[in-house]
Protein backbone atom coordinates (compact mmCIF):
# COMPACT_ATOMS: atom_id res chain seq x y z
CA UNK A 1 0.00 0.00 0.00
CA UNK A 2 1.30 3.45 -0.91
CA UNK A 3 1.88 6.16 1.67
CA UNK A 4 0.14 9.39 0.72
CA UNK A 5 1.11 12.92 1.77
CA UNK A 6 -1.13 15.89 0.97
CA UNK A 7 0.68 19.22 0.68
CA UNK A 8 -1.50 22.32 0.32
CA UNK A 9 0.02 25.09 -1.74
CA UNK A 10 2.34 22.46 -3.14
CA UNK A 11 3.17 23.86 -6.56
CA UNK A 12 5.76 26.48 -5.61
CA UNK A 13 8.18 27.63 -2.94
CA UNK A 14 8.27 25.78 0.36
CA UNK A 15 5.34 23.57 -0.65
CA UNK A 16 7.11 22.34 -3.77
CA UNK A 17 10.33 21.68 -1.85
CA UNK A 18 8.35 19.72 0.76
CA UNK A 19 6.64 17.67 -1.94
CA UNK A 20 9.94 16.82 -3.62
CA UNK A 21 11.51 15.80 -0.30
CA UNK A 22 8.56 13.67 0.84
CA UNK A 23 8.50 11.96 -2.56
CA UNK A 24 12.13 10.99 -1.98
CA UNK A 25 11.10 9.59 1.41
CA UNK A 26 8.70 7.20 -0.33
CA UNK A 27 5.42 9.08 -0.17
CA UNK A 28 3.10 9.49 -3.11
CA UNK A 29 2.64 13.24 -2.84
CA UNK A 30 -0.71 14.85 -3.51
CA UNK A 31 -0.07 18.40 -4.65
CA UNK A 32 -2.83 20.88 -3.93
CA UNK A 33 -2.95 24.16 -5.82
CA UNK A 34 -5.65 26.71 -6.48
CA UNK A 35 -5.20 28.18 -9.97
CA UNK A 36 -1.63 27.92 -11.28
CA UNK A 37 -1.98 24.65 -13.14
CA UNK A 38 1.21 25.18 -15.15
CA UNK A 39 3.32 25.43 -11.99
CA UNK A 40 1.60 22.38 -10.49
CA UNK A 41 2.16 20.32 -13.64
CA UNK A 42 5.81 21.37 -13.71
CA UNK A 43 6.26 20.37 -10.05
CA UNK A 44 4.64 16.99 -10.72
CA UNK A 45 6.89 16.35 -13.72
CA UNK A 46 9.95 17.36 -11.72
CA UNK A 47 9.08 14.90 -8.94
CA UNK A 48 8.41 12.10 -11.42
CA UNK A 49 11.65 12.79 -13.30
CA UNK A 50 13.48 12.14 -10.04
CA UNK A 51 11.74 8.81 -9.54
CA UNK A 52 8.95 9.98 -7.24
CA UNK A 53 5.19 9.68 -7.52
CA UNK A 54 2.85 12.67 -7.52
CA UNK A 55 -0.82 13.51 -8.06
CA UNK A 56 -2.54 16.86 -8.51
CA UNK A 57 -5.56 17.91 -6.45
CA UNK A 58 -6.74 21.46 -7.22
CA UNK A 59 -9.03 23.25 -4.78
CA UNK A 60 -9.35 26.53 -2.88
CA UNK A 61 -8.22 25.88 0.70
CA UNK A 62 -10.47 28.65 2.01
CA UNK A 63 -13.64 26.97 0.67
CA UNK A 64 -15.26 24.19 2.69
CA UNK A 65 -17.28 23.08 -0.32
CA UNK A 66 -14.25 22.90 -2.62
CA UNK A 67 -12.25 20.98 -0.01
CA UNK A 68 -14.97 18.41 0.59
CA UNK A 69 -15.59 17.90 -3.12
CA UNK A 70 -11.89 17.39 -3.84
CA UNK A 71 -11.35 15.00 -0.95
CA UNK A 72 -14.50 13.06 -1.86
CA UNK A 73 -13.10 12.60 -5.35
CA UNK A 74 -9.69 11.57 -4.05
CA UNK A 75 -11.14 9.02 -1.65
CA UNK A 76 -13.38 7.55 -4.35
CA UNK A 77 -10.33 7.11 -6.59
CA UNK A 78 -8.26 5.52 -3.81
CA UNK A 79 -10.45 2.91 -2.08
CA UNK A 80 -8.90 1.45 1.04
CA UNK A 81 -6.12 4.07 1.12
CA UNK A 82 -5.73 7.23 3.13
CA UNK A 83 -3.59 10.32 3.57
CA UNK A 84 -1.15 9.56 6.39
CA UNK A 85 0.77 12.85 6.24
CA UNK A 86 -0.79 16.28 5.87
CA UNK A 87 1.23 19.46 5.41
CA UNK A 88 -0.94 22.56 5.78
CA UNK A 89 1.34 24.87 3.84
CA UNK A 90 -0.99 27.12 1.81
CA UNK A 91 -0.88 30.74 2.89
CA UNK A 92 -0.91 34.24 1.47
CA UNK A 93 0.25 37.69 2.50
CA UNK A 94 -1.76 40.89 2.15
CA UNK A 95 0.45 43.24 4.15
CA UNK A 96 -0.84 46.59 5.36
CA UNK A 97 -0.83 48.53 8.60
CA UNK A 98 -4.04 47.92 10.48
CA UNK A 99 -5.45 51.45 10.18
CA UNK A 100 -5.46 51.02 6.39
CA UNK A 101 -6.22 47.29 6.26
CA UNK A 102 -9.35 46.40 4.30
CA UNK A 103 -11.89 43.73 5.24
CA UNK A 104 -10.77 41.75 2.18
CA UNK A 105 -7.10 41.84 3.25
CA UNK A 106 -8.03 40.54 6.69
CA UNK A 107 -10.55 37.92 5.56
CA UNK A 108 -8.48 36.48 2.73
CA UNK A 109 -5.37 35.90 4.86
CA UNK A 110 -7.19 34.53 7.90
CA UNK A 111 -9.54 32.32 5.88
CA UNK A 112 -6.76 30.84 3.74
CA UNK A 113 -4.72 29.82 6.78
CA UNK A 114 -7.34 28.93 9.37
CA UNK A 115 -10.30 27.70 7.32
CA UNK A 116 -7.90 25.63 5.26
CA UNK A 117 -6.39 24.12 8.38
CA UNK A 118 -9.77 23.38 9.96
CA UNK A 119 -11.73 21.95 7.05
CA UNK A 120 -8.89 19.88 5.57
CA UNK A 121 -7.47 18.62 8.86
CA UNK A 122 -10.90 17.68 10.26
CA UNK A 123 -11.45 15.41 7.25
CA UNK A 124 -7.99 13.87 7.15
CA UNK A 125 -7.36 13.41 10.88
CA UNK A 126 -10.57 11.38 11.28
CA UNK A 127 -9.08 8.57 9.22
CA UNK A 128 -5.64 8.94 10.80
CA UNK A 129 -7.21 8.38 14.22
CA UNK A 130 -9.03 5.29 13.00
CA UNK A 131 -5.81 3.93 11.48
CA UNK A 132 -3.80 4.91 14.57
CA UNK A 133 -1.17 6.53 12.39
CA UNK A 134 -0.66 10.02 11.07
CA UNK A 135 1.49 13.12 10.81
CA UNK A 136 0.07 16.64 10.62
CA UNK A 137 2.55 19.45 10.01
CA UNK A 138 1.34 23.05 9.95
CA UNK A 139 3.40 25.75 8.31
CA UNK A 140 3.31 28.68 10.69
CA UNK A 141 5.77 31.59 10.68
CA UNK A 142 8.15 33.67 12.71
CA UNK A 143 5.40 36.30 12.47
CA UNK A 144 3.10 34.04 14.48
CA UNK A 145 5.60 33.95 17.33
CA UNK A 146 6.87 37.53 17.56
CA UNK A 147 4.53 39.65 15.45
CA UNK A 148 5.53 41.79 12.51
CA UNK A 149 4.41 45.37 11.77
CA UNK A 150 2.22 45.53 8.70
CA UNK A 151 1.18 41.91 9.21
CA UNK A 152 -1.55 41.98 11.84
CA UNK A 153 -3.66 39.69 9.65
CA UNK A 154 -0.82 37.27 8.83
CA UNK A 155 0.50 37.27 12.41
CA UNK A 156 -2.99 36.61 13.79
CA UNK A 157 -3.55 33.70 11.38
CA UNK A 158 -0.19 32.07 12.06
CA UNK A 159 -0.43 32.55 15.84
CA UNK A 160 -3.88 30.93 15.75
CA UNK A 161 -2.43 28.05 13.73
CA UNK A 162 0.21 27.46 16.41
CA UNK A 163 -2.46 27.42 19.12
CA UNK A 164 -4.61 25.01 17.13
CA UNK A 165 -1.57 22.78 16.62
CA UNK A 166 -1.03 22.49 20.37
CA UNK A 167 -4.68 21.75 21.12
CA UNK A 168 -5.16 19.16 18.38
CA UNK A 169 -1.93 17.42 19.36
CA UNK A 170 -3.39 16.73 22.80
CA UNK A 171 -6.62 15.38 21.32
CA UNK A 172 -5.03 12.78 19.05
CA UNK A 173 -1.75 11.85 20.78
CA UNK A 174 -3.11 8.61 22.24
CA UNK A 175 -3.98 7.47 18.71
CA UNK A 176 -0.38 7.80 17.50
CA UNK A 177 -1.07 10.89 15.43
CA UNK A 178 1.40 13.74 15.88
CA UNK A 179 0.65 17.39 15.20
CA UNK A 180 3.44 19.95 14.94
CA UNK A 181 4.02 23.40 13.55
CA UNK A 182 7.07 24.82 11.81
CA UNK A 183 7.79 28.52 12.12
CA UNK A 184 10.14 29.62 9.34
CA UNK A 185 11.89 32.96 9.46
CA UNK A 186 12.94 34.62 6.23
CA UNK A 187 13.06 31.96 3.51
CA UNK A 188 14.06 32.70 -0.09
CA UNK A 189 10.80 32.11 -2.02
CA UNK A 190 8.35 34.01 -4.22
CA UNK A 191 6.60 35.18 -1.06
CA UNK A 192 9.70 37.08 0.15
CA UNK A 193 11.06 38.33 -3.17
CA UNK A 194 9.46 41.77 -2.70
CA UNK A 195 11.25 42.34 0.63
CA UNK A 196 14.46 44.32 1.13
CA UNK A 197 16.68 41.25 1.29
CA UNK A 198 20.02 43.00 1.83
CA UNK A 199 18.66 45.05 4.71
CA UNK A 200 16.89 42.10 6.35
CA UNK A 201 19.95 39.86 6.12
CA UNK A 202 21.70 42.19 8.54
CA UNK A 203 19.07 41.43 11.20
CA UNK A 204 19.65 37.66 10.94
CA UNK A 205 22.53 36.23 13.00
CA UNK A 206 23.44 33.86 10.13
CA UNK A 207 23.36 36.82 7.69
CA UNK A 208 21.30 34.97 5.07
CA UNK A 209 17.80 33.85 4.20
CA UNK A 210 17.00 30.18 4.64
CA UNK A 211 16.16 27.87 1.77
CA UNK A 212 12.94 26.02 1.07
CA UNK A 213 14.94 22.79 1.07
CA UNK A 214 16.06 23.42 4.66
CA UNK A 215 12.43 23.76 5.73
CA UNK A 216 11.53 20.65 3.75
CA UNK A 217 14.20 18.65 5.59
CA UNK A 218 12.51 19.49 8.90
CA UNK A 219 9.11 18.50 7.49
CA UNK A 220 10.56 15.16 6.36
CA UNK A 221 11.91 14.48 9.83
CA UNK A 222 8.62 15.33 11.53
CA UNK A 223 6.80 13.06 9.07
CA UNK A 224 9.15 10.16 9.79
CA UNK A 225 8.90 7.33 12.30
CA UNK A 226 11.89 8.80 14.13
CA UNK A 227 9.74 11.77 15.18
CA UNK A 228 6.99 9.65 16.74
CA UNK A 229 7.52 11.17 20.22
CA UNK A 230 7.46 14.80 19.08
CA UNK A 231 4.03 16.45 19.11
CA UNK A 232 2.42 19.77 19.99
CA UNK A 233 5.56 21.72 19.12
CA UNK A 234 6.19 24.91 17.17
CA UNK A 235 9.72 24.50 15.85
CA UNK A 236 11.54 27.58 14.62
CA UNK A 237 13.87 27.58 11.62
CA UNK A 238 15.12 31.12 11.34
CA UNK A 239 18.91 31.43 11.38
CA UNK A 240 18.84 32.58 15.00
CA UNK A 241 16.67 35.63 14.31
CA UNK A 242 14.20 34.89 17.09
CA UNK A 243 14.02 31.96 19.48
Amino acid sequence: MSKYALITGGSRGIGKAVAKRLAKEGYTVVLNYQSNQAAAEAAKQEIESEGGQAELLPFDVSSKEAINQALDQWEAAHPGEYISALVNNAGIRRDNIMVFMSDEEWDKVVNTTMNGFFYITRRVVTTMVKKRNGRIINMASLSGLKGMPGQTNYTAAKAALIGATKALALEVAARKVTVNAIAPGFIATDMTKDLNVDELKQTIPMKRFGTAEEVAALVAFLASDEAAYITGQAISINGGLYT
